[in-house]
């Protein structure tokens, strides 16, 4: 068992100096000190955690809790701290409460599930394209399918009337900017919970065939009706079910269009699309700092000794970089076809959406390409306003024409 308490102390979160590529420092943590300790915004430190193989022993240990309650867990930005009686989120939740909430929703999200979305999902993309061919040209991607296709998927999923996306797609841009200051993610955070809480008392007072209604009738039969939670569920399923699917879809065309061999061979074999789809998610990563958590208990990992009470972060970008786990990582190769990637998560808390992104991007990509075979940037990808100033990666806007 090794100390590292007297290294070089690194500040996170650090800069991508290439919109492709995870920032420089992961690489050389992963060689040097794969688990390193960092400065946080907060002024606090925390273990980063930097192989693939160490990021997921930490994410399947439970002695690393989630729950965010606790106030020395490792915060990257500043939110007033929760109080007890905050009802977390599943993102939030240990054991023993984690288990029984993730398996009351997970059969809204199975293979089978999504297989039957996959007709609506389809007509959804091809409306958006629809309009995009009877549009001006170039046209923003991200305006016209990125968001749109996401947004209006998870809002008939969970019942929210897409008339509303403006508002909570504002709120949730102050509450994953990293500029907001805490005063305005709190003011996002309340005014996103008071709209969900106006919805979910409406559909207790009439339920309809939505996600959320559903779990509210399998509450009543069991005895186990909690509105808080519903509203909670809620929150997470609507900012988790738009913003990544939406950042996903824009650098994922870019990436393709940057690599026109790569995209040749999806074009030529749409069977092809679902393993480009997976090294999409590992090239990018997008969320790459999701998994944090907090030491209950005094644990050895890869050799270095975390202390009860000690914050680690899993850096999946780091993870899905490591040439120990993946062969030539830094390139991009839709015929990889490794799924053992971390751009999910891993463990009990791995996404819970994870079909319903996969099903969106491989429609959308293939329809896209199929439909627009002409698309082309309308800028040079230098030019492309890369979010490096929030905790989703993505691209603000995205010029396109054909």
């Amino acid at each position: 068992m090794t100390e590292v308490a007297d290294q070089q102390v690194s500040t996170f979160p650090m800069q991508r100096a290439c919109p492709f590529s995870p920032p420089a420092e992961y690489r050389e943590l992963r060689e040097t000190t794969p688990i390193a300790r960092a400065l946080l915004p907060s002024g606090r430190h925390a273990w980063l955690v930097t192989r693939h193989a160490d990021v997921r022993a930490m994410l399947t240990d439970p002695r690393f809790s989630s729950d965010r309650r606790h106030p020395d867990f490792p915060r990257l930005i500043k939110f007033p701290q929760p109080n007890s009686n905050f009802t977390p989120s599943l993102i939030s939740m240990d054991p023993p409460e984690h288990g029984p909430a993730r398996r009351a929703v997970v059969g809204e999200f199975t293979v089978k599930r999504i297989q039957e979305l996959r007709p609506r999902i389809q007509e959804i993309v091809d409306d958006c394209i629809d309009a995009m061919l009877a549009g001006p040209r170039p046209t923003d991607l991200v305006q016209a399918l990125s968001l749109p296709v996401p947004s209006l998927v998870i809002c008939e999923l969970l019942g929210v009337p897409y008339a509303d996306h403006d508002f909570f797609q504002s709120r949730t841009r102050l509450l994953i900017s990293r500029t907001s200051s805490a005063q305005q993610r709190q003011t996002g955070i309340d005014e996103l919970r008071s709209y969900l809480d106006d919805l979910v008392t409406e559909k207790e007072r009439e339920p309809a065939d939505d996600l959320l209604s559903r779990q509210l009738l399998k509450q009543r039969e069991t005895g186990t009706e909690d509105h808080a939670a519903l509203v909670g569920l809620a929150f997470l399923l609507l900012l988790a079910g738009h913003e990544t699917t939406a950042n996903m879809i824009s650098l994922g065309t870019v990436a393709l269009l940057k690599n026109p061999e790569q995209l040749a061979i999806v074009t030529a074999d749409p069977g092809k699309t679902p393993a480009a789809v997976e090294e999409l998610l590992r090239y990018f990563t997008i969320v790459d700092t999701a998994t944090s958590r907090l030491a209950l208990d005094d644990v050895e990992l890869g050799g270095v000794h975390i202390r009860a009470g000690e914050g680690v972060i899993a850096l999946g970008n780091a993870a899905n970089r490591d040439p120990e786990a993946f062969d030539d990582p830094d390139a991009l190769d839709v015929e990889r076809g490794a799924r053992h990637h971390v751009a999910f998560g891993f463990g009990a808390h791995q996404c819970l959406g994870q079909n319903l992104a996969r099903t969106e991007l491989q429609i959308v990509f293939d329809t896209l390409f199929r439909r627009i075979p002409g698309l082309r940037l309308a800028t040079t990808v230098d030019e492309l306003p890369f979010k490096d100033d929030v905790f989703i990666y993505g691209i603000h806007a995205l010029p396109v024409t054909w």
